[in-house]
């Protein structure tokens, strides 16, 4: 039997539903790979945007189209990956809020989405003066640029999670 929770996290760890992710010989891995291959998708069209905000590729196609493209993707396998990594997280909450990598990931997502936010409701009302120009504006470089860091950033710390979830308690 499990010990009588003594804070939230311990709640929510012990919950029905963390205890069945936990215990299964096959749930957490299966979300996990379900979580790996959301991000490999959310990372593959943000590399396909910023790139061609950083005037690096697809110079051809109009920012627009590119966004147009790749938003709807990027936005349903973040759905995904904030899904399955919140099952990911229940089954182990104790561990996780205190280990330093998870909290920098969720900064760093955090910040990440400001990034994208200012990007889309600031810096892309302008979009027609450079829409088709081969190298944008310095804002629109910028924020490409901040993204790549950022999201470079959080994938070391969501792999450095896995081999460190032993070390803090």
């Amino acid at each position: 039997m499990y010990p009588q929770p003594t804070n939230i996290w311990e709640s929510i760890e012990y919950s029905s539903l963390g205890i069945s992710i936990a215990e299964s010989l096959w749930a957490f891995p299966m979300i996990e790979t379900i979580h790996v291959i959301a991000l490999v998708t959310v990372l593959g069209t943000l590399l396909v945007m910023d790139l061609r905000m950083l005037g690096w590729a697809s110079t051809a196609v109009p920012i627009r189209k590119v966004s147009e493209d790749t938003l709807k993707w990027t936005w349903m396998a973040f759905v995904v990956a904030a899904i399955t990594g919140t099952l990911l997280w229940i089954s182990k909450t104790s561990s996780y809020m205190i280990n330093p990598y998870f909290l920098t990931k969720m900064g760093l997502m955090a910040v990440a989405g400001l990034n994208m936010l200012f990007f889309h409701f600031v810096t892309y009302k302008t979009v027609d003066q450079w829409d088709t120009a081969a190298s944008p504006p310095t804002a629109v470089k910028l924020s490409a640029v901040l993204s790549l860091v950022l999201w470079m950033v959080i994938v070391f710390c969501g792999r450095a999670i896995g081999f460190t979830l032993g070390i803090y308690y």
